[in-house]
């Protein structure tokens, strides 16, 4: 899949996993560097937010913007996701009230079968996924040009659907 970076055209390593779909199974570490699978969160609304560097402006607001709406959801737990190392997230979560769960992608292998590696950057491309509570892909949006914010709304507007659904 193509993506674009200012302008300057980059290929992941192949298709993400579309609408309808079984969210592929994964395995990563957070800033414990605990183990956090997909599992873990069989029953809840994800919303699952990938970024390629927590480092920029543009998925530093990304991260905060769903960290900030987790504190409204009821029932969808919020995933942020990067191949930043975990020190690096430390830092920018320092001075930040964490609800949303910040995770690393040590090995490459979530980007990776997502199909959202991105090898000549060594980095995520940026999405957004919302999963049902038995782990179904009912969102999908694939930011084309990684210097964009994602459509936060439409995905918001995806997880409170399904978090109606609970009820």
């Amino acid at each position: 899949m193509d993506v674009t970076l200012k302008g300057e055209k980059f290929q992941t390593n192949g298709q993400p996993p579309r609408v309808g779909e079984d969210a592929p199974s994964f395995s990563v570490l957070d800033l414990n560097g605990e183990t956090v699978k997909l599992s873990d969160y069989k029953g809840d609304v994800v919303i699952l937010s990938t970024f390629p560097d927590i480092e920029t402006s543009t998925c530093s607001r990304q991260t905060d913007t769903f960290n900030e709406k987790a504190k409204e959801l009821k029932n969808t737990k919020i995933i942020s996701l990067s191949t930043n190392s975990a020190n690096q997230q430390k830092q920018w979560g320092e001075s930040k009230v964490l609800a949303s769960d910040l995770l690393h992608d040590e090995d490459r292998s979530f980007s990776k079968e997502y199909g959202l590696y991105i090898d000549d950057l060594d980095k995520t491309a940026r999405a957004v996924f919302v999963l049902n509570r038995n782990g179904q892909i009912v969102y999908r949006e694939i930011v084309k040009e990684m210097a964009d914010n994602p459509d936060f709304e439409s995905a918001l507007s995806a997880a409170r659907h399904e978090e109606a659904e609970l009820n």
